[in-house]
Formats: structure tokens, sequence, C-alpha cells
């Protein structure tokens, strides 16, 4: 390639181009101009140059040089040899690793990846729960059994059995991975990978614990006594710190959730912080008017207060079915926040299906009575939400 060859215009950037820039320059021009996938004759070589300037322009020390007027070959190099007269390599040629890195957003571009450790933060677990409604809304301490890895025992994380320690890989000397170079018409392609002999740790360990093959954690099944506070709902999380996975090489936990599930009630259908009920009425209670005491959540609680688990419920007379009355301050404990939800009571005035002779007169009378032997039929247009707590009454006889 020319001395006179600019590499900017080579990549397609403004001279004050940052490093991202010119990355993602490089990456466009390598897409497209690579000789597996371009047809030109004079792909090769200009696919060589495009790998030259992004090796020059990437590094901060050899940019700066060629902005000093520095050129590959020229006599104002210093003496420095190498890759297209910069320093880096014996001869023409590039680190197919840094290709694939630029490529695809691997890594910073270093040839290098160096060992790993074997110590890593372990995954998060997940367990579900499920509850009764009343331990919901009012809280309770449950005991939740995980079933996740934990530290080992044996060699408390260290994957060694005794006193025997991790020793050096003899295969990448310690340095976790291993370069292959391949000659092409374009000059040695290096790839660097993961050391196939210590799977890119820089050691090996000859005497592995018995208990956990190296891993430095077993798996194990343990019980947690899991605070569920006042008001929580179906897919609400509790969040417990460090109580997850342990990492391989004895590593930090992973943090622990325990999702929850409400399970749906006999009586009670909850509505956010709301509960609501359906309550049967007699014909003639609904008709005369009466008083009824109707069980709270509260009745659930084996510890809650005795006068907090029936209210007393004024039933007017000429009462409608499906009329709805709501108490406050009745329903489910606020998760965030004070106070309680409502609880609404649907009543269901329920009409008699047997009736003895005395009784089928006396209503025969008051029909009479109030000239009702044979009524008029009238269409009235009710509520939807009326109609829908009727059906849900019905349902549920």
């Amino acid at each position: 390639m020319s001395p006179e060859t600019d590499y900017y215009e080579i990549l397609g950037v403004e001279k004050n181009a940052s490093a991202e820039e010119i990355k993602k320059a490089y990456r466009r021009k390598a897409r497209t101009m690579h000789p597996d996938v371009a047809s030109e004759p004079d792909a090769a070589e200009k696919f060589k140059a495009v790998a030259q300037a992004y090796e020059t322009l990437r590094d901060p020390q050899k940019r700066q040089m060629y902005d000093m007027g520095a050129r590959p070959g020229a006599g104002g190099m210093g003496g420095m040899g190498g890759m297209g007269g910069f320093p880096g390599g014996g001869q023409a040629g590039f680190d197919f690793t840094n290709l694939v890195d630029a490529m695809f957003g691997q890594g910073n571009g270093s040839s290098s990846r160096g060992p790993r450790s074997r110590t890593r933060r372990g995954q998060d677990a997940l367990v579900r729960v499920e509850l009764d409604l009343a331990e919901a809304a009012f809280g309770i301490t449950k005991q939740v059994r995980v079933d996740t890895a934990v530290l080992c025992p044996r060699c408390n994380g260290r994957g060694a059995e005794g006193e025997s320690k991790p020793e050096p890989c003899t295969t990448c000397h310690g340095q976790g991975d291993v370069t292959h170079i391949q000659r092409s018409f374009i000059g040695d392609i290096r790839t660097t990978q993961p050391c196939p002999n210590c799977r890119g740790y820089g050691t090996i360990i000859p005497n592995p614990c018995n208990e956990c093959s190296g891993e430095g954690r077993v798996r194990s099944a343990r019980t947690l006594n899991v605070k569920i506070p006042p008001g929580v709902d179906t897919g609400n999380r509790i969040h417990l710190d460090s109580q997850g996975e342990v990492g391989p090489g004895g590593g930090p936990a992973g943090d622990l959730y325990v999702e929850l599930r409400v399970a749906p009630h006999d009586v009670f259908q909850r509505d956010g912080d709301d509960l609501d009920m359906v309550v049967k009425i007699p014909m003639t209670a609904a008709a005369l008017g009466t008083q009824v005491d109707v069980a709270t959540i509260d009745a659930d609680r084996d510890d809650s207060d005795v006068a907090d688990r029936t209210v007393s419920v004024e039933v007017p007379s000429g009462t409608q079915s499906g009329t709805r009355i709501v108490l406050e301050d009745r329903g489910v404990p606020k998760l965030r926040g004070q106070g309680r939800g409502k609880l609404g009571i649907t009543l269901l005035v329920q009409t008699p299906t047997k009736l003895d002779d005395q009784q089928r007169d006396t209503l025969r009378q008051l029909a009479a009575q109030r000239g009702e032997e044979a009524p008029e039929v009238t269409v009235q247009k009710q509520h939807r939400g009326v109609f829908g707590r009727l059906r849900d009454a019905f349902v549920g006889q």
C-alpha cells in the first residue's frame, strides 16, 4: 500500500473521529470487503488495506504517530518495524480475534483475554409459594423449602481435596488462552481461544474435592423463614439478598425471589385492596327489613379480635335483590400505605321454593290485598354490574 494512502479515507471517517466511530466504521467495511464475501478481483488487497488502517488508528500511540506524519515504511518511523512499519508484528498480517471482536463487539480488541477466575457469582433463584387469602391480607412468616447450590462443606469452595492447590496449566502456561497462527494469502491469521486443557482458567486442579468434583459447591435443600408483609397479592415477589445459588468456585450467592400466589377464597372475591361477598336473605326479611351479622375476613385469623370477626349489616325494608352495601375499612390492609380497602356486600333475595298450604294461602291473601293476582310485567334496564353480581351469586348456590 502506498505511504501516501489516507487511513481515515480508507475507513471513511473524519480525522477527529472517536475510537468507537473508528471501530464501527471498520466493522462496516470488514463485513462487505472480506475476500470470502466480496467478489472483486482486488478484494484481498482492499481488505488488507482496511485491516492495516484499523490496526493503526485503533491504537492511540500508533494513531498519534500517524497524525504527526509518520508513514509505514518511511524513515521517519524511527526504525520501527512490524506490520506496515508499526510495532506489533513481525510481518504483514492481522489478528483474526481482533477482527471478530471488532465485527461483533466482543471484548476490547485485545488478542489476549487472560485467565478467567474460577470464582464467579451464582445465579438468582426463584421459588413459588401459595397463600390463603387471610395470610396474604394480614401477613405471615412462612417456611419455604429451597433447593439450590450451596458452598461445599468439604473444601469450603476451594475445589481441591485436602491441602492440595491448583497448579499452573502446562498448555497455556497460566495464560488461560492459546493462540494459533495460520498462514494465508493476506498474511498470518492469529486466532486466540480459551485453553482446552484448563478451560481458560490458567490453572488445573490435580486433586479435585471428592464432594464437589472441583466445583466448590454442591446442591442441597434447606428451609428459610420468609416474612410476608400484609396486603400482598398474586404475582408479588419478595427479594432475599444472597439467598440464591452459590457461584462456581465458592463464589458469592445470587439472590432469591419468592413469587406469591393467593388461592381463591370460598366466600370473598378480591379486587385489589377491596373484597366482595354475596349474602342471601329471605324474601320476607327483604320486604320487612332486618339486621344480619356477616363474617369478615378477620374471622379466618386465629389471633384476631373477636369483635372484628363479624359486622352488623342493616337491611332496609323493601330491599331488592342485587342491592350492594359498602363497608369502609373492612377489606385487605394496603401493602403500601395505611388503612384497609372496602368490603362490598351484595344482597341476594331468595324466593321460597317449598310452601305448605297455609303459607300458600297467606301469600294469596297478600297478593289479593296488593292487587297482584295477575300482575303486569314491566321490563326495566338495570346496571350491568347488578346482573353480574346476581349471576355470580346464582352460580355459587
